[in-house]
């Protein structure tokens, strides 16, 4: 192997432990979390959104309790579960029923959504905001008691319709349907009986008391406001949003984008998220706020001004996705149901150009296969081929230049010390047998992006969250649970828990196999002559075997297939141009030069 390949190698696992030094000085923080039975007050002020560009007034006024105990109607979905308060039309009561929170059988089911007064109270409620002169209690708002007009239970196949009646000549209605899967509409609509015309905004809100205090908080994971605007994607985690300037139209910290054409607003955690989508093609505002006195994250979509004229009724729809991001469903609201850059919504990170299509891929292969390890094996497969023309070329220069190593040690020898007359021989002697020792790069250049893009695909989908494969991976977004620490359960004690001083001793079974294969490879090549080279070579396997063994089980078996393939193509690749690698040779060679420094100790006789 030539200094270049060995150099490149060696600045890869450089890389991987700068990596390490980031965890250890900048790790996850602790996610903040309310104490026992603690109750948030919700606002009736400011908080609301405005209905024109004028400052908001009032958006400090102090709180009180306005937890009404109102009636609920049942949501019930194949996929989701709970509760609508008539209390603002809220839905703050849902739960993902095809999702539980750990792997136990007993374990609860994931909620989305949670009502004011319990930890985490997250909604989304709709309303109106009056312009040119409607009072503020003329119009419906987050804390209105509205009633129940038709429908019991609100299904894919019976939407239900709530009103209020202002009692000055204006009646407000929403019907609030829901599809299979984790999208709601809500039909608003206002009739007007009085004899002028009346001006009024429709919005939708989300808000979020707090961070979620599931908050991974890793840097590989966007968690937080995520909207589109116009074709832009816009990311902002909860710690930036806290930094916003104050908007003096909004009265509050806020960032407000006029969207023209399409987009749309909302919150995204690591698997589930919630978003506000106007009716596409029309113009809205966006807005992001942070109420810090309150500790309040809001998402707005405020429609267009709507002027109902005495005796007509006007009707905006606005769709609300809650639910699980699941690859399958944004793809179809994004090119079924009109809902532009809805897949943009995944987090697929600077290398989306891979990750898009290297998950696309493994979420096809899983169709036909039916298992989501297997399926990260054939993937591997299928890029070890796309990628074969190169790697082709790389070992059949590694064959050569093995050929070339008598010819190498003549020259070491008649160079002596001179090192820049046997850089000038090795260069001659590659171009007179048309060797190219770059070549032998490529792999590893190919290699590098690829496996950072699957570290983002099995980090960030939720296919692969407690995805199985064989035996005792039942989760391949997980580390491999096995401990040689108990001899991997066949001794009756427990093992460290994550993120305890002995933890990365306890490797499992997959990073081990990893390590040995690694090692395997490497006995594939000549070994490095410069004992500091031949030393980081043979640490390098077992660094990376404790180092990738706490990460997703589903990232170490691609690791694992990846090196099992680049073996038996090297083999055969170098073995066809005639330079058979002598694996147990080299092996053998390994432990001998190993022992070899007790003896080099000695002073050589006469001396």
């Amino acid at each position: 192997m030539d200094e270049q390949n060995k150099n490149l190698i060696l600045a890869t696992v450089l890389s991987f432990l700068v990596i390490l030094t980031w965890f250890w000085i900048f790790p996850p923080e602790d996610p903040a979390t309310l104490p026992a039975g603690e109750v948030v007050a919700e606002q009736n002020d400011g908080t609301l959104p405005i209905a024109d560009s004028a400052p908001a007034s009032a958006i400090d006024a102090p709180a009180s309790d306005v937890v009404a105990d109102a009636p609920r109607i049942a949501i019930e979905t194949p996929e989701l579960s709970g509760t609508l308060s008539l209390q603002g039309g809220r839905l703050d009561d849902l739960a993902l029923t095809q999702y539980r929170e750990t792997l136990d059988d007993d374990a609860e089911i994931v909620r989305l959504m949670r009502p004011v007064g319990e930890t985490d109270t997250y909604f989304a409620t709709f309303g109106w905001a009056g312009a040119n002169g409607l009072a503020a209690d003329a119009v419906p708002g987050p804390e209105t008691i509205w009633s129940l007009e038709s429908g019991e239970t609100l299904t894919p196949d019976t939407p239900v319709t709530i009103a209020w009646d202002n009692g000055a000549g204006l009646i407000f209605r929403t019907e609030i349907s829901v599809d299979n899967e984790f999208m709601f509409s809500f039909a608003q609509s206002v009739e007007n009986t009085t004899s002028a015309a009346i001006t009024a905004r429709p919005y939708g809100l989300l808000r979020r008391h707090g961070e979620p205090s599931d908050l991974k908080n890793f840097f590989i994971l966007h968690e937080g406001l995520v909207r589109m605007s116009d074709g832009e994607l816009e990311e902002t985690k909860y710690n930036k949003i806290e930094d916003y300037d104050v908007d003096a139209r909004e009265g509050t910290q806020a960032e407000r984008v006029e969207v023209s054409e399409n987009g749309w607003i909302g919150y995204t955690d690591h698997y589930w998220m919630t978003t506000l989508i106007p009716d596409q093609a029309q113009p809205f505002r966006s807005v992001s706020k942070y109420f810090a006195s309150r500790n309040l994250f809001q998402a707005e979509a405020v429609m267009p001004l709507q002027s109902i004229e005495a005796g007509a009724t006007t009707t905006v729809t606005t769709r609300l996705f809650a639910g699980a991001k699941e690859w399958e469903a944004i793809r179809t609201y994004e090119n079924d149901e009109n809902v532009p850059g809805f897949l943009d919504s995944i987090d697929w990170g600077w290398f989306f150009f891979l990750t898009k299509p290297i998950f696309w891929l493994l979420h096809t292969l899983n169709i036909y296969i039916g298992n989501m390890g297997w399926s990260i094996i054939a993937l591997t497969v299928i890029i070890k081929a796309l990628v074969l023309p190169l790697a082709y070329k790389s070992y059949v220069s590694m064959a050569k230049m093995k050929e070339l190593q008598p010819e190498m040690e003549k020259l070491k020898e008649r160079a002596g010390d001179d090192k820049q007359a046997m850089q000038q021989a090795m260069m001659k002697l590659y171009k007179d047998n048309k060797v190219n020792p770059a070549s032998g790069c490529l792999p590893i250049f190919m290699q590098i992006p690829i496996f950072f893009s699957l570290y983002k695909v099995i980090f960030v989908t939720i296919e692969l969250r407690h995805a199985e494969w064989i035996g005792w991976i039942n989760d391949l977004s997980a580390p491999d649970p096995s401990s040689i620490l108990n001899l991997f359960g066949l001794l009756p004690w427990g093992v460290p828990e994550a993120g305890t001083a002995l933890a990365i001793l306890s490797l499992g079974i997959l990073p081990i196999i990893l390590g040995i294969s690694m090692w395997l490879q490497q006995k594939l090549n000549l070994q490095p002559t410069d004992p500091t080279q031949r030393m980081i070579f043979a640490w390098m396997p077992w660094v990376f075997m404790f180092m990738l063994g706490s990460f997703a089980s589903g990232l170490v078996l691609y690791w694992i297939a990846n090196n099992t393939i680049t073996f038996i193509q090297q083999y055969a690749i170098m073995t066809s141009h005639g330079a058979k690698p002598d694996v147990f040779g080299n092996i053998r060679d390994s432990f001998n030069k190993a022992q070899k420094p007790a003896n080099d100790t000695k002073a050589p006789k006469g001396k």
